[in-house]
């Protein structure tokens, strides 16, 4: 899959999000090494802490069928500035792929790269362990 298609998949992610509080959809599409790409949106819940993110949806999408081996994940939203993951997203990510690229788009389309480790520097994984 191509970058762009990747990108575009988040994007039509955001149109299944469930949000009536924050009216703020989000959209992803993470890649696996092998190429099979599993996508999510945000779902919210009126116990705000309930509320899942489209990243973590996507990744445990992945992971219930047998992925683990992520490579790049593309998270699209509608403001003006990047739509960048949340910390609890960024632990996620960090579990599975700490070498991943995080493609953050805004709501023009544009998009910025990041690796995960810029994003999550000293993350926790298994080596602190």
């Amino acid at each position: 899959m191509t970058e762009r298609e990747l990108c575009q998949a988040a994007v039509d992610m955001m149109a299944r999000s469930y949000v009536p509080y924050s009216h703020f959809p989000v959209g992803a599409a993470l890649e696996c090494a092998d190429g099979t790409v599993f996508t999510g949106c945000n779902v919210e819940n009126a116990a705000y802490g309930a509320t899942i993110c489209a990243e973590r949806t996507a990744i445990c999408k992945a992971v219930s069928e047998g992925h683990r081996d992520f490579v790049r994940i593309a998270i699209a939203g509608t403001s003006d500035d990047y739509c960048v993951p949340c910390g609890t997203c960024r632990q996620v990510m960090m579990e599975f792929a700490p070498q991943m690229e995080v493609i953050c788009l805004n709501g023009a389309g544009e998009s910025r790269k990041f690796a995960l480790k810029e994003l999550l520097p000293y993350g926790f994984d298994r080596s602190w362990l």
